[in-house]
């Protein structure tokens, strides 16, 4: 494999990288040889499978940092830059940051007022999947950490404009993720930064395992898939190292289906 990202002292920034999306595209990220900072939440008991996982990533020959902290606490994105500045050193610079948060609440419109969507659960939902793109985005800028042709990449889905039973927050948060991520690639251009959404197909990850209906989703997904598979993470990955390329320099703004073509039916 071509690594081509190899002496480049890039890093990338990934929220949310402790499975599915962002675990892929970390590993795929570091087998080309960017350096990788996940910043993630996980559990005790989740910690032990996590770390092997996160041996692969270090056995890459590539500078690797963690952190099980809340990417949307205050002081938690401080420690970060601390440690991301000791990191970078002089030459270092941020070449990506990769959102991958899944931090939504997934109930239905109707029913009982505790069982729900409540304006606290919508509210909780954007910030964690929509305007923390813009928080780390705007952390990082101020910091002067990126580097002069930097990529902000998000993970939307086809939710953001179709409507799927318990995802009402999720979608919201989606197509507000979507905005932001336009609204960077158009105010943060002059200053090198170039905003993409992927738009992954569905995928047998965690997140989509929590969505009341999910077997039903993947039967169906695989009836109207052109290749009639679902997507995979690696995937995803593949194209978040595609639009870290310099060849990609030109790609802003945009929401990228990659699903095999599973948006077209």
């Amino acid at each position: 494999m071509v690594r081509r990202f190899e002496n480049t002292n890039y890093w990338a920034v990934i929220l949310g990288g402790s499975s599915g999306l962002g675990l892929a595209s970390a590993k795929k990220l570091a087998r080309e040889g960017m350096n990788i900072y996940i910043i993630h939440r996980s559990s005790r008991a989740e910690i032990e499978n996590i770390n092997e996982e996160f041996n692969f990533i270090k056995n890459e020959n590539i500078q690797f940092l963690s952190l099980n902290k809340d990417a949307l606490n205050l002081q938690h994105q401080q420690d970060v830059l601390t440690e991301l500045k000791t990191a970078l050193g002089s030459e270092g610079k941020v070449r990506c940051i990769l959102h991958s948060i899944a931090k939504g609440n997934l109930k239905p419109m109707v029913g009982n007022e505790d069982e729900s969507l409540s304006t606290d659960d919508f509210a909780i939902t954007l910030h964690a999947m929509a305007t923390s793109l813009y928080d780390w985005t705007k952390l990082i800028y101020n910091e002067k950490l990126f580097a002069e042709d930097a990529r902000i990449l998000a993970f939307t889905s086809e939710g953001s404009i179709k409507p799927i039973n318990n995802y009402g927050a999720v979608s919201a948060a989606k197509a507000a993720l979507e905005a932001i991520s336009r609204n960077i690639a158009l105010e943060f251009a002059p200053f090198g930064l170039r905003s993409n959404c992927i738009q992954a197909g569905v995928t047998d990850t965690r997140s989509l395992q929590m969505i009341p209906g999910s077997e039903e989703i993947k039967e169906h997904t695989k009836k109207r898939n052109p290749f009639k598979r679902l997507t995979t993470p690696e995937d995803v990955a593949n194209v978040v190292s595609l639009l870290c390329t310099d060849e990609a320099a030109w790609i802003n703004g945009c929401v990228i289906p990659v699903d095999g073509g599973e948006h077209l039916q």
